[in-house]
């Protein structure tokens, strides 16, 4: 899986933020395997800008193998609580969308075994 890490011009990178950026995702995505290629990452801090949420955003768009790209984001008072927010957010969104893959996979194989059980 790889990781690309983007900030706009008021978040200051340094190694030690990259180094946590992927920590916090390559943890949270682990078991999603060889399933997801990529992973965006678009860090900002809306200065300016007071909301009841926080200052500081992350929104995370992984690339799943045959499915569209899901995407997520998550307003924090810090930018390593949104990083961690928008994380935990990505993994349950992924987790819904391969279920739903799945459960599509399984209703369409058990529909012709059903109607097979009912010819004999």
């Amino acid at each position: 899986m790889q990781i690309n890490i983007n900030a706009d011009k008021t978040i200051e990178r340094h190694a030690g933020l990259d180094e946590h950026v992927q920590t916090v995702v390559t943890n949270a995505l682990h078991r999603f395997g060889e399933q997801i290629t990529r992973v965006e990452v678009h860090l900002s801090d809306n200065l300016g800008q007071k909301s009841a949420d926080g200052d500081n955003r992350c929104m995370l768009e992984a690339r799943v193998t045959g499915y569209q790209p899901i995407a997520v984001s998550d307003h924090a008072a810090t930018l390593h609580q949104a990083i961690g927010g928008a994380a935990d957010k990505l993994k349950r969104a992924i987790d819904s969308a391969l279920g739903r893959l799945q459960d599509k996979r399984h209703a369409g194989a058990a529909v012709p075994d059903e109607a097979e059980a009912d010819v004999e």
